[in-house]
Formats: C-alpha cells, structure tokens, sequence
C-alpha cells in the first residue's frame, strides 16, 4: 500500500535497544549473502561476520527514501545497528508525507537517493521506463529468489526484468474491534458477509438511539495520498464480489474500470462507507470519513462510539500506548469475512526497495534488505509482518502480526495484491485515490467510475 504516514508502525514495542558490537571482527570487501537467515533480536548480538560478506566500506553514506515515518521509521532504522558498525556504512533514511510525488520530482531532478522503499509496483514501473531505477546486483536477486514466492518477485519485475525486492508485507483484509466491548454487548466475530451485516444491524438497533454510537468508523484522510483506504476497501469488496479472476482483469485493465461488475462492487462497498446508519461513529456522518485521519479512523473503538473498522494489519501501530490489544482486550482483528465461511479471499500489499545508482555501497545495502536476515530482524523488533519465507512467525510482536504472517505465508490463500498499487500510477496513486474522496463526499457511483475509467492511460 501506500505508505503516506506510520502506517505501518508497530505497537509500543521495546523503545530503547542496547548495541554492543565488536567492530575487529568485520572483514572482506565482496557482496554476499546476509548470513544466517535466521531470526535476530533487532540489533545488538550478532557478529560481525554474520556481515563480512556485505565488504567494508569506510564512512561511506547510502541514503534511503521512503514514506516510513515516526516510530516506524525509528524501528526501520534500528535494523541497520548492526550492519552499520559492520560495514562501515551510514544508512541515512528520510521518511516524507508525499513520497508518491516527492520521489518523481528528485529523480527528474537529479537528486535521487541512492535507494527508494517504492510501495506501489506501478509507481515502480513508471521509475524504471523512465530510466531512474536500475537492476540490482547478483547477490540482492540471490536474496531476493531465498525468501520470496515467484509470485511476489513478478511484483517488483519491470517488462520481464527483476528491479526492486520485496521488503515487507502486510494483510488488509482485517477489521478491527474491541473484544472486550464485544463481550460486553454479547457479539461474537462473523465469520460471512451476511452475518457481518446482521452484527452491523444489530449495533444499530441496540445503540442509535443518540446518533453517537454506530457500527462502523471510518477515515481515509492520508495528505496527499488521501482515499487509499477507500480503494482498498473497494478492492476487498471486488474480490467478495466478483471474484478473483475478475478481479486480474480489473487491475489489468482487461475489463473497464466501470464495469457492471465493479460497479456492485462499490455499491457493496457504499453499503457500509455510505449508510448513515452505519457511520461515522464518535466522528460525523458519512462524509466525515473524506476528513476523517486514517490514523484516527479506528480510535472511537476504544471510547465505545464506534464497534468496527476495517484496516490492515499495520495498524495495530496507531493504538495509544497502553492499549491492550489482544484477543480478549481492549482492540483486536477479525479477518473480513466472505460470502460464506468457506472463501476467504486475502488483500495483500508490500513494498519495494529499488537502487538509483549501482554504487557498491547501495549494492550491499539494497543485498542486505532483500535478505531473510534483515526481514527477520525487522519483524523481530515489532510492528510489522513479512510475506518472505524466511520469517518465523513466532517472531512477530502480536498475535495478529502472527496471524498476518501465517495468511501471507499459506499456498494455498486465494490473495491479490493491492489492486491500485499495480495499475498504472496516474490511476492507482492519482484518479482511483481522488475519485474515492469524492465519492465518500457523496459523488454518484457511477459517473466517479466513468471519470476514473477516463483517466486510464491510453498506453
């Protein structure tokens, strides 16, 4: 998805961490593998061998650009520690609110980073036609083809050629809610679509009396990225709706963006996100959710104004610190539940981590962040999951981090990747994110697809 805030950041995990590294052991000039794949603790305790192959590089800077901010980007960086002291290297790392835009106008400018954390494989595809992004070297594609599926290295492969590895994932078919509010009220997790909606009728009738306290809230307020949440809940909706196969077509543009099919799609979508009995619960009414801050969408949850949020795994990150969040807590996940009990269609979406330039010394960094090591670390110091095989779960911080990285690890999940991420990114990062706000300001259904369906470059 679209990485415009901490969206993905973890929950109050372990602030401070204590490094201790014996800088005598680090040796050798070459890139290599990231050593033992297996899980570490966030920095601190592994040799420096474990990092020899990456070379030695001597004040050298390599800089990163991303839309990873606040404490997430605080976790992101902690994963260098030890790699830093290894190599000799200083990762710089700067997180921005419009990296969508921000990355474009640098490399036009020719100040690019020497690595960007790219979450959209459209915005991908348009950086390497451009020429911006090159390929990487033999040891981040060795990394890479360890960890990750064929399926999720074609999402970072440009006209057949491998650009960008995957970095980390995440699931988005995930709602949010309070056990313990739950319990209270006598509501058990759905486990259909139909029954989500009797739940959501049954708040009504129990608690909209005062106009206050409603089934769902909602945001999708992002700065200059604002709808994504939109569009992903429409992507979950085709998927329940029409199916995967249609689903394909749609991305890819086989079918109109305002197809029948999508159409009712949206309209299952506006069900919710547009029933003022529904929303915006401890916020406003419906159009509240255009205004609405993602990050703020789902905290009425907490003051029993609001029971349900659909949000992915990553926001676990935007609970107050001391918040319980566990199964029988003060918030929890419910996977979005399917036509029927059986069909458990899975939105997934990731990142990629492309080079501007082929200096040795991006080599080694963009080799080490491809590799199960780094993912491992990553999840290990906490908020985030991991779609690279690599990955213990027991490793994750939560026991949804833990659910998040079992769905994105099964072969046999029916899961697509988050579809305005792969469509071209004048529509996935442009007309499709625009024409959600507008349509949740009460824009017809219809003649928003239309304009979207316009927008579609003609090549």
């Amino acid at each position: 998805m679209k990485r415009t805030t901490a969206r993905r950041t973890g929950a109050a995990v372990a602030g401070g961490l204590a490094f201790a590294l014996a800088l005598t052991a680090c040796s050798g000039n070459d890139l290599g593998g990231g050593g033992d794949d297996g899980g570490d603790d966030g920095g601190g305790d592994a040799a420096c061998e474990d990092y020899a192959d990456y070379g030695t590089f001597d004040g050298e800077e390599v800089t990163i650009l991303s839309s990873i901010r606040e404490q997430e980007a605080d976790q992101m960086e902690d994963t260098f520690v030890d790699f830093e002291e290894c190599t000799g290297i200083d990762v710089v790392h700067n997180g921005i609110g419009e990296f969508e835009t921000q990355v474009v106008v640098q490399a036009e400018g020719g100040n690019a980073p020497n690595l960007a954390i790219i979450p959209q494989p459209g915005l991908l595809a348009r950086l390497v036609n451009d020429g911006y992004i090159l390929e990487p070297s033999e040891q981040t594609v060795a990394n890479a083809q360890e960890g990750w599926t064929e399926e999720w290295l074609n999402y970072g492969t440009v006209d057949g050629t491998f650009y960008a590895a995957p970095l980390m994932a995440s699931v988005k078919s995930f709602v949010w809610y309070s056990p313990t509010a739950f319990a209270e009220n006598g509501y058990e997790v759905p486990t259909t679509w139909d029954e989500l909606i009797a739940l959501s009728d049954q708040i009504v009738a129990d608690h909209g009396g005062d106009g206050v306290v409603k089934p769902w809230c909602a945001g999708i307020e992002s700065g200059g990225a604002t709808g994504w949440p939109a569009t992903d809940f429409i992507e979950d909706m085709v998927l329940r709706e029409a199916g995967p196969d249609v689903y394909d077509q749609w991305v890819s543009h086989e079918i109109p963006f305002n197809d029948p099919q999508i159409l009712a799609a949206t309209e299952r979508a506006g069900s919710i996100l547009r029933n003022e009995d529904y929303v915006n619960g401890g916020i406003g009414d419906s159009r509240s959710i255009a205004t609405t801050s993602f990050n703020d969408g789902g905290l009425p949850i907490l003051e029993g104004n609001c029971f349900m949020y659909r949000m992915a795994s990553f926001y676990e990150a935007q609970w107050p610190e001391g918040t319980d969040v566990s199964p029988e807590g003060d918030a929890f996940a419910f996977y979005l539940p399917g036509d029927d009990a059986d069909s458990k269609p899975l939105l997934t979406a990731g990142e990629f981590v492309g080079a501007f330039d082929d200096n040795e010394a991006t080599q080694a960094v963009q080799a080490f962040m491809a590799s199960g090591e780094w993912a491992n670390i990553r999840v290990t110091i906490g908020g985030v999951t991991s779609a690279n095989n690599a990955v213990d779960p027991a490793n994750a911080s939560s026991d949804v981090l833990r659910l998040a990285i079992e769905l994105l690890q099964d072969p046999d999940a029916v899961a697509r990747f988050d579809g305005s991420d792969l469509m071209p990114s004048a529509v996935g990062a442009g007309s499709f994110w625009t024409g959600m706000t507008e349509w949740i300001d009460g824009a017809e259904t219809q003649t928003v697809l239309d304009q979207i369906e316009a927008s579609w470059p003609a090549s």
